[in-house]
């Protein structure tokens, strides 16, 4: 039977949980026909479409197989950068705009480069935003079922 490879295009079904048990995101849905799960991810092994850890961890799987793999924070999303997390006041922000914490805004350099920031704290004068992907800093933990190679 084949086993997957580096170059191997593959759809998964995960489940992702951090070291605590919370699931911070599934691919299927618990409660069947709810329409909730995105369904198989797709993507090609060491083409870095996903985390490095994640890659690793579907490398050897044959179609059928299941695993549960832990990912250390450096094959994950990194650790958090203190440098990432800026505060700005508000005057700065579009006179329309109401913050609120948990949202997330496009922010775009002077060079043109855009990328996405979340807002977590605000008050009267000034709003937090952070760039650190939202599992920066974290160890992760997937449930890897091997759907398909492509």
């Amino acid at each position: 039977m084949a086993q997957a490879k580096e170059g191997d295009r593959v759809k998964v079904h995960y489940t992702g949980r951090l070291d605590d048990g919370t699931v911070f995101d599934s691919s299927e849905c618990e409660d069947d026909g709810c329409g909730c799960g995105h369904g198989p991810l797709d993507f090609t092994i060491g083409a870095g479409q996903v985390i490095p850890g994640f890659d690793k961890g579907v490398m050897g799987l044959a179609v059928g197989e299941s695993k549960t793999v832990h990912i250390p924070v450096e094959e994950a999303y990194g650790e958090r950068i203190e440098e990432m997390v800026a505060v700005v006041p508000r005057s700065e922000l579009p006179a329309d705009m109401t913050p609120e914490v948990g949202q997330q805004l496009e922010v775009t350099q002077e060079d043109g480069q855009a990328f996405q920031v979340m807002i977590t704290d605000v008050n009267d004068e000034t709003i937090t935003i952070d760039a650190n992907h939202p599992l920066a800093g974290q160890a992760l933990n997937f449930d890897i079922r091997l759907v398909e190679i492509l």
